[in-house]
């Protein structure tokens, strides 16, 4: 198997754990902790947390573990990687993310596909998208170009884990994911009304993220990203 294909195959597997984490832990919290919001929040966001710092442990080495499409982009833009990568990483990230979605609704015994119908909309939740995806993105990326990329996987899990309680949004921050979560109607849905603008807002904070990157670390490693 050549080295992209691996590459593209490590982001589409990585993009669906990534989506049954969120989803099915949503799901599971529901259902063991019903009428306590909190507490179903809690789980989810644990369950993320270590999720996604696993995901990244197995996919780093295969991918980059990107599993997020502004993060690529992020990437070269930053570093100068070919524009094919985008390609080829963002229909594997979407994709990635759908299947995810579908397979924790079939875990748990619900329909495959369940237009969710979660509205979140309104300014604090768009700003708290702008805010969480431009603090990921100075996350991973202040840890990549100071050569400490060892520690994104724990890092990013904390920053994703604590980010779903200081955000009114509960810290989306990914387009891939975003659309995986309207095709499971529950705690972890989004309605496809609410898609876009969360969407649009991820990339202007991963603007922003890029432009504070560039600011604070302006010197990149020479090692290829992981995330």
């Amino acid at each position: 198997m050549s080295t992209t294909v691996r590459s593209v195959a490590g982001e589409s597997l990585g993009s669906a754990g990534l989506a049954a984490v969120v989803v099915g832990s949503g799901i599971a919290a529901q259902r063991l902790s019903p009428g306590d919001v909190g507490l179903q929040l809690f789980e989810n966001a644990f369950a993320t947390a270590l999720g996604l710092a696993v995901l990244i442990l197995v996919f780093a080495s295969v991918s980059g573990a990107h599993f997020n499409p502004v993060v690529t982009l992020t990437d070269v833009l930053l570093h100068r990687r070919k524009w094919s990568i985008v390609g080829l990483y963002l229909p594997a990230q979407v994709l990635g993310c759908i299947g995810g979605a579908v397979l924790a609704n079939v875990m748990f015994g619900a329909p495959a596909v369940s237009w969710s119908t979660t509205d979140r909309n309104g300014f604090p939740l768009l700003l708290s998208e702008v805010i969480a995806t431009a603090g990921l993105i100075l996350v991973i990326f202040a840890l990549v170009r100071t050569g400490r990329s060892q520690l994104a996987a724990p890092a990013v899990g904390a920053y994703i884990g604590a980010a779903y309680f200081f955000t009114s949004s509960t810290s989306f921050a990914n387009p891939a994911i975003t659309i995986g979560r309207m095709f499971s109607d529950t705690f972890a849905g989004i309605a496809p009304a609410s898609a876009l603008p969360f969407i649009t807002a991820q990339l202007v904070g991963a603007g922003l993220g890029w432009l504070l990157v560039r600011a604070l670390f302006p010197v990149p490693s020479p090692q290829p990203t992981t995330v």
